[in-house]
């Protein structure tokens, strides 16, 4: 329990400290008085966060294989590993941005986006997304960090680009009445300190090295074995929340920006959870290598339970101060109502979130990665497609709680699952 506390309480600052920039940037645009902006920073959030997905997936397989070779006291194969695949992951990330930026007026159509929301939108996508691979290199440094247990590094690596962000924010976007723009001038100068930090603190553990070409195979071959079911899994969710976002869109800008409201609170709100997915995996991967599998039982068993208490924490805090939230993102109209139940009530389901989090880095690091695919995509349409279309019926309220009815039962289903994977080993 205190060695996933202490990997998932350090990963849970860092990373608290960068979605709360990104919390601190929406409500610097909200006090702009402008919906279609809100509106525009929540179109952009969801392709995004598809993005984001991808390069967490591949950081997945970094941390399970490269954990597993630590733990087995295998360090050179793990160093040039790692080094030949960060080249695989900065490719397939700078592919995937420049696609994105090159489609993003349609892509955003598709999604519901019009007029000034969609123009504002296709603008912070084009300045943002050829810089995926900076993200993508900045995210594979914290787990080889997290890898080789320097749990301190791998927290200050992310807080780096939080603390600047945080500083040109307010400068970029009021100072300069950059708007968009200078948030996303802002993403892009934190994104660049995170790589340069992160190679200065990864040259003590000489984990890094010039990358060599006999080496791209095996090492693609292996951690891709784990990564792309672990693309595909994280994939999920961000689909899932397109067709969301997609169906909100229907209701106006103003329950797009009460859905894009919740996007950034809850990766604050659930920093920990969030973290501890991340954190847990080389936990596994590196007591699996050693032939530990009490200690693999133990690391899911502490996670369950870390995570029941903080969404019971959790739920307490956003359910008192649901009033002071709405004023502070100066919410309007059917905005209230959104923020109001989900404050209240639906964050009780992000328990199952939890579950299903946590159980999928059981999957990938107990060499199981296609369960947490399954149940992921299991999650993203059968639990999310009927009920959100049904629920669409009811208005923006009813396609929320259509939403958390599919994540309680995927979520369950999915940790009776791993137990049985772990009674299994």
């Amino acid at each position: 329990m205190r060695h996933v506390v202490v990997m998932a309480g350090t990963g849970a600052i860092g990373l608290m400290a960068v979605f709360a920039v990104d919390l601190l940037n929406f409500w610097y645009i909200s006090h702009l008085h402008d919906p279609a902006l809100t509106a525009a920073m929540g179109f952009a959030a969801a392709l995004g966060y598809v993005q984001v997905a991808v390069s967490i997936g591949m950081t997945i397989g970094l941390g399970a294989i490269i954990g597993r070779l630590v733990g087995a006291r295998r360090t050179i194969r793990a160093r040039r590993f790692a080094s030949a695949f960060m080249v695989v992951m900065v490719a397939v990330a700078a592919v995937l941005g420049c696609l994105t930026a090159v489609l993003a007026t349609r892509l955003l159509t598709l999604l519901g986006a019009s007029g000034e929301a969609l123009a504002q939108a296709a603008g912070f996508l084009h300045i943002v997304s050829p810089a995926l691979p900076l993200v993508c290199f900045g995210m594979a440094q914290s787990a080889l960090l997290r890898s080789v247990g320097d749990a301190r590094r791998s927290m200050q690596v992310t807080l780096v680009g939080a603390v600047i962000s945080a500083i040109l924010d307010p400068i970029l976007i009021f100072g300069l009445h950059l708007g968009l723009t200078g948030a996303a001038i802002s993403t892009l100068v934190s994104r660049s300190a995170v790589v340069l930090f992160g190679f200065v603190s990864l040259r003590g553990h000489h984990m890094l090295e010039r990358p060599r070409l006999w080496a791209l195979a095996p090492a693609t071959r292996q951690i891709g074995a784990v990564a792309l079911p672990a693309i595909a899994t994280n994939l999920a969710t961000p689909v899932g929340g397109l067709f969301t976002t997609h169906f909100m869109a229907r209701f106006g800008l103003e329950a797009i920006s009460g859905q894009a409201t919740i996007d950034r609170i809850v990766p604050v709100a659930f920093a920990f959870v969030f973290a501890l997915t991340g954190s847990v995996g080389p936990i596994m991967s590196q007591n699996l290598g050693a032939g530990r599998k009490d200690r693999v039982r133990e690391a899911l068993y502490a996670s369950l339970k870390l995570t029941g208490l903080c969404v019971l924490a959790t739920w307490v805090f956003l359910a008192a101060f649901h009033v002071p939230i709405l004023h502070l993102f100066a919410a309007k109209g059917v905005a209230i109502r959104i923020v109001t139940l989900f404050c209240c009530w639906l964050v009780a389901s992000y328990f199952f979130v939890g579950l299903l989090f946590v159980s999928n880095t059981a999957f990938n690091n107990l060499g199981h990665p296609l369960y947490s695919t399954g149940f992921n995509w299991g999650r993203a349409t059968l639990g999310t497609i009927p009920f959100v279309w049904i629920g669409s019926h009811y208005g923006p309220i009813g396609i929320l709680v259509g939403q958390s009815l599919g994540v309680v039962i995927f979520g369950t289903c999915a940790a009776l699952t791993a137990f049985r994977v772990i009674r299994r080993i």
